[in-house]
Parts: structure tokens; sequence; C-alpha cells
């Protein structure tokens, strides 16, 4: 796709109800998102090293800026709907070499676990109250 003159990769994530729209653009590895610095977004280690994952598997972390939109569900939930993006992105942009590579780490399939409804007559989805004999 092209946004005015820029070539760029785009690519939609999903995790729990976190949905982000990735954009690839040829550039030096700068990660944007919802228009705040990376480390800024993402204060915690581990969820960052989540988002990089398929840059790191694929070996381009510093080829392209990532321009990141992200809506609902939790800070986790978002991060793996980050790196789901990026991966479509990637295959986007270099179909043959990175699909494979992608695939066998288990990025390009959407992780469908969600919440389970709650129950009537339950507290929860699954928690009833405590029974008694009498």
């Amino acid at each position: 796709m092209t946004k005015g003159s820029t070539q760029f990769f785009y690519g939609t994530g999903r995790r729990k109800e976190a949905v982000a729209r990735v954009r690839l653009y040829p550039g030096s590895g700068k990660i944007t998102i919802n228009a705040k610095e990376f480390e800024e977004y993402l204060p915690v280690e581990t969820l960052r090293m989540i988002v990089r994952q398929p840059l790191v598997e694929t070996g381009t972390q510093d080829r392209y800026d990532i321009v990141v939109n992200v809506r609902g569900g939790g800070i986790a939930g978002q991060a793996g709907a980050i790196r789901h993006g990026i991966s479509r992105a990637l295959v986007d942009a270099d179909t043959e070499q990175h699909k494979l590579v992608l695939r066998k780490a288990g990025f390009l399939t959407r992780d469908a676990r969600v919440k389970e409804r709650k129950k009537p007559g339950l507290k929860k989805a699954r928690k009833a109250s405590q029974f008694s004999k009498r």
C-alpha cells in the first residue's frame, strides 16, 4: 500500500478484546504505539519482548519503522495483538521468506481464547455459590 509517496505494509492483529492496526514503513526500527514512544506505552520489558518477537525471528529489527494503532482489552492483550499484526504485516512485506518462519513460531495463528460469558444462576462464568446440605 502507499500513503502519499511512502510505501507501507499493513497487518491487523487481534488478541482477546484488543485489535491492533499495524503499518510497517522502510526505516530504522522505531516503534510508535498510539502516537507514543514504544517504551512509554509498554513499560514492562516482558511485553516489549513479546512485541519484538516476530522482528527477531525474521531478523528485521532495524529494517522497518512500525506505527501501531491499538484499541480495546488490557495491556497484555494489546501486546499480543501487536505481535499478531506485526507478523501479518511482515508476511505482506515478504511472503515467501517470512511466512514459514512466523508460522513455525506460531505468530500467525490468532489466539482464540477469550473470556467466557457469565451464566445465569452463577456468580461468574463457572463460579457457583458454596454448596450446603442444610
